[in-house]
């Protein structure tokens, strides 16, 4: 007997290491210190060193069951971009810079070449915010996980100066809420999504007019990465008050996560459009519209508070890096929470 007939295939996670590799090098930083393959990640924080006072900011995330999807149609190259989105856009929900990141795959049985595909994916999100892919740890745990199913988490390191952190104490009755497009589902929701489609390859690889595209390929669309976006509104001089992820919990649970005490943000439903996708996951599951928006980003991945006489000025900078962004409500004197209208 050895870890061979155990199970674990030591050879094949020497080869998913040299698959990935020049994946890896496409996300390298001048910072990072050292080779890939060490037993840690060395990170050079000198630069740091030139805010008055540096903070570190810090996320971790997975990707949930959005995984099961890839499992059915078999595409494992996008998924990493969600691992790396679910960490970061929280990092930047703070003002921070996502400095590096790690990846942690569990699996049943390691495939080289599928393995070196979501690594693909992790260092295409990396490079979409300009982190660098500094370590991570692949697991073969044969008889824990399937043979043809794993597991990816991340987490990400960030850096801020204290003065330009973004705590929500700033926002006021007044100030204007936008709200940025999201790609899709994102990666929250999914065991309802699960329920209410049928997760088949032939039902997900059929071209849905309702949709403009198969099922399957607007389900697994990667979560968006906001990372330059806020980068831009601060660049442009504008002083973001207020930050919101909008992930698992929808509106309800993530807009009052940026809020003092005292104030209410009022979102107009009819405001912006809602994606195909949603109304179809709507109909074909009779699920109840508060249980929507309490579930699903709804077309909204980040919501953004500024002072009134900000907002265009943020939203200039905002579509000059690509968003696609709508003056969505406003904030008023009242109970902490969220109304939408």
């Amino acid at each position: 007997m050895d870890y061979k007939n155990a199970g674990v295939d030591i050879e094949a996670g020497y080869k998913s290491v040299e698959l990935m590799k020049k994946y890896v090098q496409t996300t390298m930083r001048p910072e990072v210190m050292g080779g890939i393959g060490g037993f840690s990640g060395a990170f050079d924080m000198s630069k740091i060193k030139d805010m008055e006072h540096p903070v570190l900011l810090s996320g971790t995330d997975g990707v949930g069951t959005k995984l099961k999807l890839a499992f059915i149609m078999d595409k494992h190259d996008t998924v990493g971009i969600d691992c790396v989105a679910m960490c970061v856009n929280d990092v930047a929900c703070a003002g921070g810079e996502p400095l590096f990141f790690l990846d942690y795959i569990a699996c049943g049985k390691n495939y080289p070449e599928k393995i070196a595909q979501i690594v693909k994916g992790v260092a295409d999100g990396c490079r979409m915010c300009d982190a660098a892919l500094i370590g991570g740890e692949t697991a073969e745990m044969p008889g824990f996980y399937p043979e043809d199913e794993y597991d990816l988490a991340g987490f990400a390191v960030g850096a801020v100066d204290q003065k330009d952190l973004i705590t929500g104490r700033d926002i006021r009755p007044g100030s204007v809420l936008l709200g940025l497009a999201s790609s899709g589902v994102h990666s929250n929701g999914f065991s309802l999504v699960r329920k209410v489609f049928p997760m088949e390859k032939k039902a997900l690889e059929t071209y849905c007019d309702e949709l403009g595209g198969t099922l399957g390929e607007k389900l697994l669309a990667p979560t968006k990465i906001y990372v330059r976006a806020l980068r831009a509104v601060k660049e442009a001089g504008v002083k973001i008050q207020g930050c919101s992820h909008i992930t698992g919990g929808g509106f309800y649970e993530n807009v009052p996560r940026m809020l003092p005490e005292g104030v209410r943000c009022y979102i107009r439903k009819d405001s912006y459009p809602v994606p195909p996708l949603f109304k179809l996951l709507q109909k074909e599951g009779n699920i109840g519209e508060k249980i929507m928006y309490n579930t699903f980003n709804m077309g909204i991945g980040m919501v953004l508070a500024v002072a009134p006489q900000d907002a265009d000025r943020a939203k200039k900078a905002l579509e000059g890096a690509g968003e696609t962004v709508y003056f969505i409500g406003e904030v008023k004197e009242g109970e902490k929470g969220v109304t939408v209208c």
